[in-house]
């Protein structure tokens, strides 16, 4: 089976990290170092192989290491379908950042052509009691992993609809200033709904066709205005009709930008955002092992997996249940943790790296694997 990992990554002036220099091989990566040290940096420079703001979601201006530095530069030697890949990304005086795939200028989009990226982070723990903008960015991601072409199809309708409702705001009542944005619309949005439905059946067969310790998700899409159609010609007349009372709220009220994701414990059947801190982290970490178990059939080879301080409400057995999945998927996971004693269970089927922030930057250095 082909993989998909780094090789090599070069952080330069990139958030805490000044320079750093990482060479490694195909195994699992277990970042370990004191709170704050820069480990988490690593794993979204990592992100940034793949489309969009990396999994931080910030601004290109605010991954820069201050004060001394107006820009950054991230190179990676990325190893993809038998094929090995020069990446760069980078960023100056705060401006968008841009791409080199092998030399050559290339759109973000084309990274996810070459690398399939995934990640779970702290922040992604309260995702089933919080509000539905977050789960729909998860779902989106999961779906951007198996379709590259749906970012482009969300920038589209995002663009779109915020000029639809300019018009709104603005009271024109004038039909044909909207027929144009509701077509464009229309089209990304059936795409969009397409790859979200896909994205979830992936996710449900990927989960029931796994032997696994982690717990499975029954998984549904719904909509704040009920039954959403999934047609753009469907979608189209709803918006022409709905234009009166859309323009009462000054917004557009029907489409994908008001869907949510529910996720219920299969054999417990108990909704997700009812269930234990523990358990809510144990279903998230089930999906994302999902995404990188139907991606690996569908592609033909496993993404690469940031998982920032994974241990967090993982007991000792759980623990270990995921770095045995990790490695039987053959994935390159990045891990992150406080110390090395996290990763015992791994032993030299993994490889370590310490970072320590002794004098006001990142340093990294190789570990050995722990007794």
């Amino acid at each position: 089976m082909p993989q998909l990992y780094l090789s090599s990554l070069l952080l330069s002036h990139f958030r805490s990290h000044r320079k750093s220099r990482l060479e490694l091989d195909a195994r699992p990566v277990a970042i370990f170092g004191l709170n704050g040290a820069g480990k988490t940096n690593i794993l979204e420079a990592v992100s940034m192989i793949s489309p969009g703001r990396g999994m931080r979601r910030a601004a290109a201006a605010d991954m820069v290491r201050r004060p001394e530095a107006v820009g950054w530069k991230l190179t990676g030697t990325l190893h993809s379908q038998h094929q090995v890949h020069e990446v760069e990304t980078w960023s100056e005086q705060g401006a968008a950042r841009q791409v080199k795939i092998d030399g050559k200028a290339a759109s973000q989009m084309a990274l996810g052509r070459v690398a399939r990226v995934l990640w779970l982070v702290p922040s992604m723990d309260r995702l089933w009691i919080e509000g539905a903008d977050g789960r729909r960015r998860f779902l989106d991601r999961v779906a951007l992993s198996f379709e590259p072409g749906h970012a482009e199809a969300s920038l589209i309708y995002e663009k779109s609809m915020r000029e639809r409702n300019r018009l709104l705001k603005d009271q024109v009542t004038d039909g044909h200033w909207y027929k144009a944005l509701e077509h464009q619309m229309a089209e990304a949005a059936e795409a969009i709904i397409r790859n979200r439905f896909d994205a979830v059946a992936k996710l449900t067969a990927a989960q029931s066709d796994a032997e696994t310790a982690f717990p499975a998700s029954d998984l549904a899409l719904t909509h704040a205005e009920g039954d959403l159609p999934a047609k753009a010609d469907d979608l189209t007349a709803a918006w022409s009709e709905g234009r009166r009372r859309d323009m009462a709220a000054g917004r557009t009220l029907i489409g994908p930008h008001r869907s949510d994701l529910q996720a219920v414990y299969a054999d417990k059947g108990v909704p997700a955002r009812d269930c234990s801190t523990g358990e809510q982290k144990a279903l998230l970490v089930s999906l994302i092992l999902a995404n990188a178990r139907g991606l690996c059939s569908e592609i033909g080879m496993p993404p690469i997996l940031l998982l920032d301080e994974v241990a967090a409400h993982l007991d000792v057995n759980r623990r270990a249940a995921l770095y045995d999945e990790i490695c039987a998927l053959i994935a390159q996971a990045w891990m992150t943790g406080t110390g090395v004693e996290l990763f015992e269970t791994l032993g030299p089927r993994a490889q370590y790296i310490e970072v320590r922030d002794d004098t006001g930057e990142s340093l990294c250095k190789a570990h050995e694997a722990p007794q």
